[in-house]
């Protein structure tokens, strides 16, 4: 453990070290699930790993009477502050055990087992101060929560998912120099902050957890010239697999099926990325993950790159027996100088089975209207692939995962 590392609290200002942190953990000899209202009450619990125990961090949102039973069966005690709810099945705690729990996206959330070791994949960091947005308890919050436990010189500064629309003010405050987020976050960042970002004295600038386009990483690029920007691709079951950053979407065509001892290897079978990782995770049983991983996400080789373009079950439409990916169209949408974000799916429609349909932001100071970007389209896309309905929204939508699942 780092001791000297800094943690500061957002909203009130406050700051301690790890060190100090550790002191407020109360030990448990119970698989104990903590239930958070704020990200920094995880911390004394995350701090008292290295004396051993069982640990599970959720948002307090995203727990419903569901998932709480789900826990209680699977032995967890959920610790809510002064409030307990004991295990309905006890067993003994797993100790340096951390659960973590996907983002739901594709369906009700899992748990996924990983260690503190498992979770640590970042070394050789230049000393930053971190800004950390992400919910309680997900694989990009221990990412960041384990960077500022285990490598010198990584202070944080954490924000909650509910104060997203004002953490430049604090991150001004407090001298941040990299910040982590999905695309969904810095796509609302660019629209609400503007010429703000530009007092951001940035070194560090991460994106993943969605798909990550040229249009966002362009956009960066010129917010923080003299950032470095990267993207990361990860998940709770395969761990961090690919993080490049040349700043340009996809990773290099020749990643894929190479051996690197260490490195998790990348391929492609019919439009799917597979990895098989050393930083894998185990399922709820204690299974390892371990092996060819298919990850569920398409993807695509475009002119040496691979691009990874979403969730397969989401991506490929079939309209009138033509192909079509939803990826491909939403990042056409998100190069337009005027879009902020889209969003592109397929709806059955009478004779073709299914047509293109998109939900797109413009730009605050843009006039782009639904017929301007049908006619912009055309000029690029195939006949069938051109969104037949477009639904301009006021504002980009976000979950508490920082992610625009619609």
């Amino acid at each position: 453990m780092i001791a000297d590392n800094l943690v500061v609290d957002a909203r009130t200002g406050t700051r301690a070290t790890w060190g100090e942190l550790v002191q407020h953990a109360a030990p448990r000899s119970a698989p104990t699930a903590f239930v958070v209202e704020h990200s920094v009450d995880a911390l004394p619990a995350v701090a008292g790993l290295k004396d051993g125990g069982e640990l599970l961090v959720v948002a307090a949102g995203r727990l419903d009477e569901s998932l709480a039973a789900e826990l209680r069966g699977a032995g967890f005690d959920l610790v809510a502050g002064d409030d307990v709810q004991e295990a309905t099945d006890r067993r003994p705690a797993e100790d340096g055990r951390v659960w973590l729990l996907t983002s739901g996206s594709t369906g009700r959330p899992k748990r996924v087992g990983h260690t503190l070791e498992s979770l640590s994949t970042v070394t050789g960091v230049a000393p930053h101060t971190w800004l950390c947005p992400y919910s309680p308890g997900t694989y990009a919050w221990w990412q960041v929560i384990t960077l500022g436990l285990g490598v010198p010189g990584q202070d944080l500064v954490l924000v909650d998912p509910a104060d997203l629309d004002d953490w430049v003010t604090p991150a001004l405050e407090h001298g941040v120099t990299a910040v982590s987020g999905t695309p969904t976050f810095w796509r609302r960042t660019l629209m609400r902050h503007g010429a703000e970002l530009q007092k951001l004295l940035l070194e560090q600038v991460t994106l993943g957890g969605e798909p990550v386009d040229q249009a966002v990483l362009s956009q960066l690029g010129e917010a923080f010239p003299d950032a470095r920007v990267s993207w990361i691709y990860a998940s709770s079951e395969v761990g961090a697999s690919i993080v490049v950053h040349d700043g340009r979407a996809g990773f290099p065509e020749e990643w894929l099926d190479r051996d690197v001892p260490g490195r998790p290897r990348l391929a492609v079978v019919d439009g799917e990325l597979v990895i098989t990782s050393p930083h894998h995770g185990t399922d709820a049983s204690g299974a390892e993950m371990a092996g060819a991983v298919r990850t569920g996400d398409a993807a695509r080789i475009e002119d040496g790159r691979v691009l990874v373009t979403g969730r397969l079950d989401r991506d490929e439409l079939n309209v009138g027996g033509s192909k079509v990916s939803a990826g491909a169209v939403r990042d056409l949408l998100q190069s337009h100088p005027a879009i902020a974000w889209a969003a592109v799916r397929g709806r059955k429609a009478p004779l073709v089975g299914t047509m293109v349909v998109a939900d797109v932001v413009a730009d605050h100071d843009s006039d782009v209207t639904a017929d301007d970007l049908t006619r912009w389209a055309a000029e690029r896309l195939p006949e069938y692939a051109v969104p037949r309905r477009i639904k301009m929204l006021a504002e980009i939508p976000a979950k508490e995962t920082l992610k625009s699942d619609v």
